[in-house]
């Protein structure tokens, strides 16, 4: 069973380790074959250090031997179309979508492999919420977008996992099938009982376990805030036009 894993030792990733995990994980599945993602290995402290505060300084950014961004890449296949005579017409929404589909792809492959050996990694959801930082620091051209960011290294603990939803929360059959208040009790009464979620919720002063998504760690105007935030990068990066 998979754990996410914030504390690494500080044995190295060797590159030749990496490399072989990157040139595996490009065997997953891609749109049109085109392989539209690049990433950006980062090993340096000092390069970690100007990205923590954009992962909003979470120890793992410079405490993991290697941070791993993955960017939907239409520059690239762009760029290769352009010398070979062809028309692109890239910069569009529907374009970026193709494309954080395959780097995610390219990302999940990575990651089911990089555990498969051994390591350990933690996914930062971080990494679309201040996407200008991130450009900026990785000196990002047009069409490639940072969509995905993992810590790697060797584990220095070995947590327990953490719970997850029943299957009938997200399988439906044939057509999706509504939640209603019964379903919402049977597939979420058995997370909220947990001793730590009930302890989560009485050091954060909540009534329920909800409050603490809504009213704490992802509230409207961080959402509103954020989607604006995104949306500036897209205009940025060229995959948004007005």
């Amino acid at each position: 069973m998979r754990k996410t894993i914030r504390k690494y030792t500080t044995q190295d990733v060797s590159d030749d380790l990496l490399n072989d995990l990157l040139s595996q994980a490009a065997r997953t599945q891609t749109m049109g074959n085109l392989q539209l993602y690049s990433v950006v290995v980062t090993r340096s402290q000092e390069m970690k250090q100007q990205l923590a505060p954009a992962h909003f300084n979470q120890p793992m950014v410079t405490q993991a031997p290697v941070v791993l961004t993955f960017c939907a890449d239409y520059h690239r296949t762009t760029a290769w179309a352009l010398q070979r005579q062809g028309h692109p017409g890239y910069d569009n929404l529907l374009s970026f979508q193709n494309a954080a589909t395959d780097a995610l792809l390219f990302c999940q492959r990575f990651c089911d492999l990089a555990e498969a050996r051994g390591l350990g990694l933690c996914f930062l959801g971080t990494t679309i919420y201040q996407p200008r930082t991130l450009i900026r620091l990785l000196a990002l051209p047009p069409l490639v977008m940072p969509v995905a960011t993992i810590t790697l290294g060797w584990p220095d603990e070995d947590p327990s996992p953490t719970d997850r939803l029943p299957l009938t929360a997200y399988r439906h059959d044939e057509t999706y099938r509504p939640v209603t208040p019964a379903t919402i009790d049977r597939d979420y009464t058995a997370k909220e009982q947990l001793p730590e979620n009930q302890e989560f919720v009485r050091i954060n002063g909540t009534e329920t376990l909800a409050q603490i998504f809504t009213d704490i760690r992802y509230t409207a105007n961080d959402c509103r805030a954020m989607s604006a935030e995104l949306l500036a990068a897209l205009r940025q990066q060229g995959f948004w036009q007005e």
